[in-house]
């Protein structure tokens, strides 16, 4: 039995469940061709309160994280890559509403939770990674503007972003100590999306780079104190990693459920593929690891729950996760045999979408960085 959830969390995945039976299962197919996620799914989202629902009412759901966790173990369990909700909810909107003055938190948030707004960061650019200190995207301040100029890259919902949270320097000289972080409107001359990035896996997902030529934004778009950035980002990484572990999670115990359904299905020399003692011990360690999964990342969710989580802990469950998501997602294709590769059973989606996790929200060797600096 899970004990992190509660009443209200569980009636929440009963909306959410019947959510994604309605307007995404039926549809994400199609999505994975389009390369996109319709702006009106974001719409009907937020008429069902799927978005921002961490946050306190008029800015979101009124909830916490656990139905922010409940949500993203939703998604995870039918492998809906498509639809950012939770970088928009869980990622972007926490920036906002904690760094944000009561102006920007007014302006934007209710628009954020009605799906009106779509929202995006921009860290990443070409050939710095997972280095936030190395962006050389600028925002230099001329009187009450700043004009940003630079580029971004692997920009989760930036086709479809209405507001861009853009990490730049508005003091180059200064390194980590001179990030801030700065929102731009999708609609700010000089702003431009750039291509859609063709990616092995997430198809469904609009993912695309981002320029800034000579963009001029009002200062009062910037969050919170000028060059502290840096400690901001540091400081909401850890809930990020957290939702990847959340969804590695789920995707495993989903599918190892499905895939032991196949095994007792499927017949090869006479017996099911479940008969053999090779597939029982194997499909026996995948339930053993992820039910030790399981009772980590629930622990985690709990320590954020009460806001006592440590980067350390959080990069723990996204190396641990992520690891076995992609180890044990690859074992039970190999148990659906050649059909584990067509498309219509969804374990090759699922384990091809699985590898950027390793990657994403700092890849595993800084995973084991922050680990390793609290030995």
């Amino acid at each position: 039995m899970r004990t992190v959830f509660r009443d209200d969390h569980e009636h929440f995945r009963t909306q959410v469940q019947r959510f994604i039976e309605r307007e995404i299962s039926p549809f994400h197919a199609q999505w994975e061709k389009d390369g996109i996620v319709p702006k009106s799914v974001w719409a009907k989202a937020g008429q069902e309160g799927l978005l921002n629902c961490m946050l306190p009412e008029p800015y979101g759901g009124g909830g916490d994280f656990g139905h922010s966790a409940v949500l993203i173990e939703e998604l995870g369990k039918v492998n809906a890559t498509g639809p950012g909700f939770n970088l928009h909810s869980e990622i972007v909107a926490p920036y906002i509403f904690r760094y944000g003055t009561p102006e920007q938190k007014d302006r934007w948030l209710p628009a954020m939770a009605s799906g009106n707004i779509i929202g995006a960061i921009a860290m990443t650019e070409p050939g710095t990674g997972s280095d936030l200190k190395a962006v050389r995207t600028t925002a230099q301040r001329e009187g009450d503007h700043y004009v940003i100029n630079g580029q971004k890259t692997f920009i989760t919902n930036g086709l479809n972003a209405d507001l861009v949270i853009v990490v730049c320097k508005t003091d180059p000289d200064l390194g980590a100590k001179g990030i801030s972080l700065i929102c731009v409107d999708a609609n700010t001359p000089g702003f431009s999306k750039g291509r859609k990035l063709e990616k092995i896996g997430l198809h469904a997902q609009d993912t695309s780079e981002l320029f800034f030529d000579n963009v001029k934004v009002p200062v009062s778009n910037r969050l919170g104190e000028e060059n502290a950035g840096f400690s901001y980002l540091m400081h909401e990484l850890a809930q990020e990693r957290l939702v990847i572990a959340v969804r590695a999670a789920a995707s495993i115990e989903s599918f190892l459920e499905k895939t032991i359904a196949y095994t007792r299905d499927r017949k090869t020399f006479g017996q099911s593929v479940f008969d053999y003692q090779n597939t029982r011990f194997k499909l026996a360690e995948a339930k053993a690891q992820s039910t030790m999964l399981r009772i980590f990342v629930d622990q985690c969710i709990a320590l954020h729950l009460d806001k006592a989580l440590s980067p350390a802990q959080a990069a723990m469950a996204k190396l641990n996760a992520t690891d076995m998501q992609g180890r044990l997602l690859d074992m039970f294709l190999q148990m659906h045999g050649g059909y584990g590769y067509m498309s219509e059973y969804g374990i090759g989606q699922a384990w091809i979408d699985a590898r950027i996790g390793r990657i994403y929200g700092g890849s595993d060797e800084i995973m084991k960085e922050i680990i390793a600096r609290t030995l």
